[in-house]
């Protein structure tokens, strides 16, 4: 068994099954509950959240590696996530082909949050330097983005558009997820949040294919097989 599940009282291709279904498709934990009873496993849904909760952080982390961030034109924006009874907001980016670059969940939607999350983005595509990026025309993307120019962190010539046409494409995809989002009904705090939304961001990268050529030669095509063998689980 790989070290990974050690300690765990089912086995790891059905935790693994548990925690890529509900991170893919919209269902709450009571539904993957009475989905599992049907197959013969008795899984309380408490059991599972903690699955979630564990696991979807560390497949984010897995497929660090086989993402692809090259892309020229950044599409950058914020969206509402309601965590324990109050708004959030979820930093997102996405590239000229719809491909997510990056995301941060933050309680504050000020300059020093937009830095913050373009920092991340940045460091996490240490070959990849946009040309373009585009955002909606709040002002604290415009005195980020000028902050990053003068540190060198972006070249002087990064053209920054504040068109909102232009981000259509981010709103819609802004709107897929948040059909993910809501059977949530609201999280119980900002790690919880932080820690599932990195899962349904991480299978709408799936989603969009940006693992395909990986999925492909490693897994004969087979989604399940490829996220097993990034835990090193067989899954049939």
């Amino acid at each position: 068994m790989s070290l990974a599940f050690k300690g765990r009282h089912f086995a790891p291709d059905i935790i693994l099954l548990c925690m890529r279904w509900y991170c893919r498709y919209a269902l709450s934990y009571r539904d993957l509950e009475e989905m599992m009873a049907e197959r013969g496993l008795s899984v309380d849904h408490t059991t599972i959240y903690r699955w979630v909760q564990h696991y979807a952080p560390e497949l984010d982390r897995r497929v660090q590696w086989c993402r692809n961030r090259s892309s020229g034109s950044w599409y950058v924006d914020e969206t509402y996530v309601k965590v324990r009874g109050e708004w959030m907001y979820l930093y997102r980016a996405i590239g000229d082909r719809g491909e997510t670059l990056d995301f941060q969940l933050s309680q504050k939607r000020t300059t020093k949050a937009a830095k913050r999350f373009l920092v991340k983005a940045l460091n996490r595509s240490p070959h990849n330097r946009p040309s373009v990026i585009s955002t909606d025309k709040n002002p604290a993307y415009n005195e980020a983005i000028a902050s990053l120019r003068r540190e060198g962190r972006l070249a002087a010539s990064c053209q920054h558009r504040q068109i909102k046409y232009l981000n259509n494409r981010l709103e819609s995809d802004h709107g897929k997820l948040k059909q993910r989002i809501r059977p949530v009904r609201g999280f119980q705090s900002q790690k919880t949040a932080h820690n599932a939304i990195r899962g349904f961001e991480t299978m709408r990268m799936f989603r969009k294919g940006q693992f395909r050529s990986m999925v492909d030669s490693l897994a004969g095509g087979s989604e399940a097989r490829f996220i097993g063998r990034l835990f090193q689980v067989f899954v049939a």
